[in-house]
């Protein structure tokens, strides 16, 4: 089972690498160096990209963790769209942090700065690390559902306060590239379409991972169902066993 069937899939696959692939050659050779930070603020057009579908990730799994809390629209698929959803995001804010600290080194002079915007990024990473923790406690699948749906709505807080956490307080980070809040942008020309392209290669790239994990997780429930049904029959045939009459024991 899968969220895209085969061919939308494939499809999605294919323009995932090609646009990685266009990202890159104007990401590395298509846009100019920036005239303050040189070369370094190449690193933009895959921070930004990376913090937006951590973002989104983290906006999918609220709203299919909701979706599962709404009896009329509960559904085990709900459930595994939010757990894979919420692996992505916590893979690309580690990237997002990761390549911030690449960033930062060369332009603040540290690797990490107990600024508003890294901390709170920090904590959401681990808000969702403990997420997908609480999945893998041993619970009824209803009981493990529904406590993680309510975690989720519950980490989600945080996506705010880390997105306005630059205009909220005085911080290192620089405010927002794209816009500012009298919503100006503050980027033009090459510089502004390789980092929306670079937007929307990373939001396919994440629709398709969240279409592969989404299908593993399928694969894993069946595996985990046949090994269940396995262990009960062999303890059923183990007890039938043992009850069976013994040919000959009384000679």
């Amino acid at each position: 089972m899968t969220l895209f069937n085969p061919t939308v899939a494939r499809v999605l696959g294919w323009l995932t690498l090609a646009s990685l692939i266009v990202l890159a050659l104007f990401g590395l050779w298509g846009a100019p160096p920036d005239d303050v930070q040189g070369d370094v603020q190449r690193l933009m057009y895959l921070h930004v990209p990376a913090a937006w579908v951590a973002y989104l990730a983290f906006a999918v799994t609220s709203l299919a963790s909701a979706l599962w809390l709404w009896e009329r629209t509960r559904s085990p698929v709900w459930d595994r769209v939010a757990g894979a959803s919420a692996e992505l995001g916590v893979m690309f804010t580690a990237l997002t942090l990761i390549i911030g600290s690449l960033w930062g080194r060369p332009v603040w002079g540290v690797w990490w700065a107990w600024d508003a915007r890294l901390v709170t990024t920090a904590v959401l990473f681990f808000l969702y690390l403990g997420y997908l923790a609480l999945r893998r406690v041993p619970a009824d699948a209803d009981v493990r559902a529904r406590r993680c749906a309510i975690a989720a709505l519950i980490a989600f807080i945080d996506v705010p306060i880390v997105h306005f956490s630059v205009t909220w307080w005085r911080t290192l980070h620089q405010e927002g590239t794209v816009f500012d809040p009298e919503l100006k942008a503050n980027i033009h020309g090459t510089m502004a379409f390789t980092l929306w392209f670079g937007v929307l290669a990373f939001t396919l790239l994440f629709a398709y991972l969240l279409d592969r994990r989404y299908r593993l997780e399928c694969l894993n429930e069946g595996l985990a169902d046949r090994q269940l049904r396995r262990a009960i029959e062999e303890r059923v045939r183990g007890a039938a066993d043992r009850d069976a009459p013994k040919v000959g024991a009384d000679r």
